[in-house]
């Protein structure tokens, strides 16, 4: 008898979730490293604020879409936050036991790259300069925060749902959701740190004690998603959202009960 392999709970996928945030994580910290710690060449030679952004902002940027397009993120869907998870568990795309997995894997995903990158990289990490790439109020205080994360969570929601409803341009969702993250680290970032993830702000967070308007990762984020996804489905309806993988991959079983095997 085959297995009910959408009513089984669905550990790889989870574990996989866990890697990529990790991943994730341990990228940040060593972008900002290599850009903001006194002892980095490049910040040295650039002495840009904004300059030395850009190159963080393309380097994470260019990490995403690795990521997205990865045979681990391709089989778990690289949902990679919370927020994400949770949006798609809304729309009825995701099964609760399955969001509660994805979530969970999430928040120790991002501790765990956070403490990998300690481990690699050492004090500089620590630094008051880099502090693990915490996302913390920006220039415009609290008020400013909350506004940026509102409006780039919203935005990178809104991007994701509408073009993995098209055919045509859902297999360059990686693409636009990399081209994003790297615009919103260039130009957001001064606001709040441009996270739009509570367990990306959280891992950052734990280590250097950055607590500081953290209830606004974790409201923001999930609230400017699932306003994205209601006035998608208001227009065009859930039913348009074929799966909650950023990028689906050809021939390989999908936990979410799609049916979809290619694009």
């Amino acid at each position: 008898m085959p297995l009910d392999y959408s009513a089984s709970l669905h550990w790889p996928e989870y574990a996989i979730e866990a890697s990529l945030l990790g991943l994730f994580m341990l990228a940040a910290c060593s972008a900002v490293v290599l850009a903001e710690h006194p002892a980095s060449a490049l910040r040295r030679a650039v002495p840009s604020t904004l300059a030395r952004r850009a190159v963080v902002a393309v380097l994470m940027g260019l990490t995403a879409m690795a990521l997205i397009y990865s045979p681990w993120g391709q089989r778990s869907g690289a949902h990679m936050n919370p927020a994400v998870t949770l949006t798609f568990y809304l729309l009825g795309k995701v099964r609760g036991p399955d969001a509660a997995g994805y979530i969970l894997a999430q928040f120790a995903g991002g501790m765990l790259g956070v403490a990998l990158a300690r481990r690699l990289l050492g004090e500089r990490v620590m630094h008051e300069s880099v502090r693990c790439a915490a996302t913390r109020p920006g220039r415009h205080g609290l008020a400013g925060a909350l506004l940026g994360e509102l409006a780039i969570a919203f935005l990178m929601m809104t991007m994701v749902l509408h073009s993995t409803s098209h055919p045509a341009t859902a297999p360059f969702t990686g693409v636009f959701a990399g081209v994003l993250v790297a615009l919103f680290i260039t130009v957001e970032a001064p606001l709040s740190g441009m996270s739009m993830n509570p367990a990306r702000t959280l891992a950052s967070a734990v280590p250097t004690r950055a607590f500081r308007g953290l209830w606004i990762y974790f409201i923001a984020p999930p609230a400017a998603m699932a306003a994205a996804a209601a006035l998608h489905a208001g227009v065009r309806g859930a039913e348009s959202i074929p799966c909650c993988k950023l990028q689906h991959p050809d021939r390989q079983p999908c936990i979410f009960g799609c049916r979809q095997t290619s694009r």
